[in-house]
């Protein structure tokens, strides 16, 4: 339909919550928090709509900024960049959204831009719409860069310095499976509890729940279909919790024996703590601040979980007593979880991953600590680099002769997830979110 069709003035409501959301991660937010908070008001058809927009406006952002370089006078930097975030909404609509009319993508986000900016706003946006819903044709068939990471970088959206550094690791064949994946939908996995899978499943079933199998981890459950979650008669009654293979493969690597006291020192958002809690005898779930235990409390409550012990501390300076085994799911950049936070990718910096390992290093030092002589101590990242990952491990064994690298038992996780005795999973090849992990034993 051509942008001259006639359209309506008043903006959407759906439309207004996404300039909000993307007006929130300016500010530092994460797209999780923002979202959830921002969307409350909607019916589940507007939210859906929304989570199309804006997740796929972010997946899309280095493309659609490539297109808007070309169409804004003086490039990009010059505007607003509330403005260039409404650009990028409305850019997203006419070219990846069909069920949008041209003409109600480009005067909504006009309106949009006139209320938020004024008049000089919306003529430019106006401008800059029109000509790109005109030239759709040229755009899908414009040439990539001759520089393949460049090229990969463009058509996937994501921080040229990052895909430099994947093609450089595992090849431009791998560096695009990945960038391909993490451009995809995230599936939504269940981890029954209280409850064996057979059951849960028929539970889902019975509500209209297409289920399917999850990768790896045999007992969870995959699910699709616009499903409202906190609606199904089995998440109300603490049937089951959401969390990906790729962490439930942590706490199955991790191979704690049963009865072990465990303290999980970077608790949040609590899957974790809430999978180990299954066969141990007590988990004390730290975690910096109490907004930060929000998930897990919550959780805690609606599973009627008995031997969690939640606590407000930094991983820094853990408060506890030696335990039989520690977790410490450190804070990371994240590269493992694109699909599932397609914001990470634009928030991230290259300086970050000295910060984090920085960090990281800190809280392994400390974490060893309050490990009783013979114990466990499990360090894990959602991160793919190796700064975060083996090289952190490598130098904590260097520098620590009374700690050794410990393969998990036989069978705890599927052979080809091992390497070198510590787990990687690798969501171009393993169809997962991203992790690693390492079994450190302290001995005499």
């Amino acid at each position: 339909m051509n942008a001259t069709a006639p359209a309506t003035s008043a903006v959407t409501a759906a439309r207004a919550v996404a300039a909000e959301i993307c007006a929130d991660l300016r500010k530092g937010e994460f797209l999780d928090q923002t979202f959830e908070r921002r969307i409350a008001p909607l019916d589940a058809r507007d939210r859906r709509w929304t989570r199309e927009l804006v997740y796929g406006m972010l997946r899309n952002r280095g493309r659609i900024d490539s297109i808007l370089a070309d169409r804004v006078r003086g490039g990009l930097a010059r505007l607003d960049p509330d403005v260039i975030d409404l650009l990028r909404l409305g850019v997203y609509q006419l070219t990846n959204m069909g069920s949008v009319p041209a003409y109600a993508a480009i005067a909504q986000t006009v309106e949009l831009a006139k209320r938020r900016h004024g008049l000089g706003a919306s003529k430019l946006v106006n401008a800059v719409l029109r000509r790109t819903d005109r030239e759709r044709e040229d755009l899908a068939n414009a040439a990539l860069p001759q520089d393949a990471v460049e090229a990969l970088a463009i058509k996937y959206s994501h921080p040229r310095w990052l895909v430099a550094r994947w093609v450089e690791r595992w090849g431009e064949q791998d560096t695009e499976r990945l960038l391909t994946l993490n451009n995809a939908e995230a599936p939504i996995i269940l981890r029954p509890y209280g409850i064996v899978r057979e059951q849960l499943e028929a539970m889902l079933e019975e509500a209209g729940v297409h289920v399917a199998e999850a990768p790896y981890v045999h007992d969870s459950i995959a699910i699709s279909g616009g499903i409202t979650l906190t609606e199904l008669g089995a998440f109300k009654k603490g049937l089951f919790f959401v969390q990906d293979p790729a962490a439930t493969l942590v706490s199955e690597y991790a191979a704690i024996p049963d009865g072990a006291q465990i303290a999980d020192l970077c608790a949040a958002p609590g899957g974790k703590a809430i999978e180990l809690s299954r066969t141990a005898s007590s988990v004390f779930a730290g975690d910096k601040s109490v907004g930060r235990l929000q998930r897990l409390l919550a959780n805690e409550r609606r599973l009627e979980t008995t031997n969690i012990y939640p606590f407000v501390a930094d991983a820094r300076h853990p408060a506890i007593r030696p335990v039989d085994a520690v977790l410490i799911d450190v804070p990371c950049t994240g590269t493992g979880t694109f699909r599932r936070h397609p914001d990470a990718r634009w928030r991230l910096k290259v300086s970050d991953l000295a910060v984090m390992s920085a960090l990281q290093k800190t809280i392994l030092r400390a974490a060893s600590r309050v490990v009783k002589p013979g114990g466990l101590l499990v360090y894990s990242t959602c991160s793919l680099e190796p700064e975060e990952n083996d090289e952190q491990v490598d130098a904590f064994l260097d520098g620590n002769s009374s700690w050794v690298l410990e393969a998990p038992p036989e069978g705890s996780v599927s052979p080809d997830l091992i390497d070198a005795g510590r787990l990687r999973v690798l969501p171009h090849r393993h169809g997962t979110d991203g992790a690693f992990a390492a079994r450190l034993r302290r001995v005499s």
